[in-house]
């Protein structure tokens, strides 16, 4: 298991490496599972302006969040109370994903990065900021099981097996909805995207899926 340093400095290159994605800008936030009751989120910051001497909080899963910590990341306390096998968590608000949502849809599996979402991703419906505990409940038990959910209009989540996948996942999350937004405009929306069985072939993390997909975005970061 990573020290303690050695998580800060994950969380660091996964908030600047979420910002060249294009994934935030002013808002957002990501975290890493230190243990079974506690995880570390980024310093309450723009995501690209995080620098190399930011620490970030820890956050116990039974306890309120600490002063200082941004209200909606109550959505990662609760994700990681429902979901053992999460360790990273990217709370985001990207341009596709946030258009749809404005028209109360989600991706649908349309090519290989939607394959990871099957069936779809849920919709939280609610436009309003998630700052209180019994919507942030609301938020984790919608995204159940999928490996994302969409927060209504203010973007999305997704929670990975490790900051690469977490990473993948946001930037997978986005493509999905920008070739649901194609099909839209295309008058295509009504025709069946992949199969359960195509879906569940697809959506594999072998050949180093999540490790490229970081080792891209982290290119020719201070801390990399």
């Amino acid at each position: 298991m990573k020290d303690l340093a050695a998580q800060q400095r994950d969380v660091r290159l996964l908030a600047r490496a979420c910002d060249r994605a294009g994934l935030a800008t002013a808002y957002g936030h990501c975290s890493v599972r230190l243990d079974a009751s506690s995880f570390l989120v980024c310093a309450p910051k723009p995501m690209g302006l995080v620098t190399p001497q930011d620490l970030g909080s820890i956050v116990h899963l039974d306890a309120p969040l600490p002063e200082g910590v941004l209200g909606e990341v109550r959505m990662h306390r609760e994700v990681y109370r429902l979901r053992p096998d999460v360790n990273a968590i990217l709370r985001f608000i990207s341009p596709h994903v946030t258009a749809l949502a404005a028209l109360g849809r989600t991706p649908r599996p349309r090519h290989g990065f939607g394959a990871y979402f099957a069936p779809q991703v849920p919709l939280w419906p609610n436009p309003e900021l998630v700052r209180n505990d019994s919507a942030a409940e609301g938020v984790a038990r919608t995204m159940g099981k999928n490996a994302g959910v969409v927060v209504s209009v203010n973007g999305a989540l997704v929670g990975g097996a490790d900051v690469a996948q977490a990473l993948t996942l946001a930037i997978f999350l986005e493509d999905a909805a920008r070739v649901e937004l194609c099909a839209l405009q295309g008058g295509c929306a009504d025709q069946a995207g992949l199969s359960a069985e195509q879906c569940a072939a697809r959506a594999t993390w072998a050949g180093r899926v999540a490790e490229r997909q970081w080792e891209y975005w982290v290119r020719g970061d201070p801390e990399q």
